[in-house]
């Protein structure tokens, strides 16, 4: 029950957005996995693409360009070594 009161840091929703994207994902669905409002999830999209833990495609369906977001190398990087010390933090 205290899990559902927790407010969550951005390193979680961070690894919430880069676990989402691993096989890529347009922004809408990134947006309801991570339980982002639409102006949150486009800043913490530019930030993970500026910083290189995303990249974006484009790809076209049917008759229609759409931007699907991968998390890259670094980012999977950053989702091992952040599982690492919650590892850490809970050993006890």
């Amino acid at each position: 029950m205290e899990a559902m009161n927790k407010r969550r840091d951005r390193h979680d929703i961070v690894a919430e957005i880069l676990k989402t994207a691993r096989g890529g994902k347009i922004k809408t669905h990134i947006m309801y996995k991570a339980k982002l409002s639409y102006s949150q999830i486009n800043e913490y999209l530019n930030v993970l693409l500026t910083k290189g833990f995303l990249e974006n495609m484009t790809i076209k369906r049917k008759r229609q360009t759409i931007t699907m977001y991968r998390t890259t190398k670094k980012g999977i990087d950053f989702l091992d070594h952040l599982e690492f010390l919650n590892k850490l933090w809970t050993y006890q």
